[in-house]
């Protein structure tokens, strides 16, 4: 398979400006490239009022939430996998953000392959489909952004499926309110590794 570099004059362009931000964001677990990609291409449509309030509503709903009921709460999730009646996943998969991110994900055409928002619990705001859990707070996902701050971007390894050969790269991003630049919940989008090659640079090349 060849590849076109048909991204890297688009991630490099201006990689000076994003090369002093990054810097001065906090430390998080991802190469510069993965960091480049989240800032390039992520970042921005994090910004959306749809994303922002739905966000912030569902932080005021568990604002008093304790450890137990989120607990609790997941457990409902997982009982709720492979039934017919699943009212907690189908309050998640219903909601404006799991539309906006469903958007997001056709636009991506097949570069992403899934993609959850998380609120300043680690409970699922928003998913393109159902997950294995409903808290993410005690995964790295949301460890290593929202509870790190502004500017934290984590990156696993590419990680390749055995039944569906499909490898994938989770690249999570804290979500801040614009308007106070605070941190109020975190995004993760699953990657086609195949299509996006990642590199320890500055670059990303797209197979095709």
């Amino acid at each position: 398979m060849t590849t076109k570099p048909t991204l890297l004059a688009t991630l490099l362009l201006g990689g000076a400006l994003l090369a002093s931000a990054v810097a001065s964001a906090p430390a998080a677990a991802a190469d510069d490239g993965a960091r480049l990609f989240a800032e390039k291409e992520i970042a921005p449509w994090l910004k959306d009022p749809a994303l922002i309030d739905g966000i912030k509503e569902q932080n005021r709903r568990n604002a008093a939430l304790t450890q137990a009921e989120i607990e609790a709460l997941d457990k409902r999730w997982t009982a709720e996998l492979g039934q017919k009646d699943q009212p907690t996943i189908k309050a998640v998969a219903t909601s404006s953000v799991s539309k906006l991110v469903m958007t997001k994900l056709e636009q991506a055409k097949g570069l992403y392959t899934e993609i959850i928002v998380m609120d300043a619990k680690g409970l699922n705001v928003g998913m393109t489909s159902a997950t294995s859990d409903y808290w993410q707070g005690d995964e790295a996902k949301w460890k290593e952004t929202f509870a790190k701050g502004p500017g934290a971007v984590h990156a696993d390894a590419p990680r390749r499926d055995e039944s569906t050969l499909m490898a994938q790269r989770q690249i999570s991003l804290t979500v801040v309110d614009p308007a106070d630049g605070k941190p109020i919940g975190a995004v993760t989008v699953a990657v086609d590794a195949d299509k996006l090659e990642l590199g320890s640079g500055l670059t990303a090349t797209v197979a095709r």
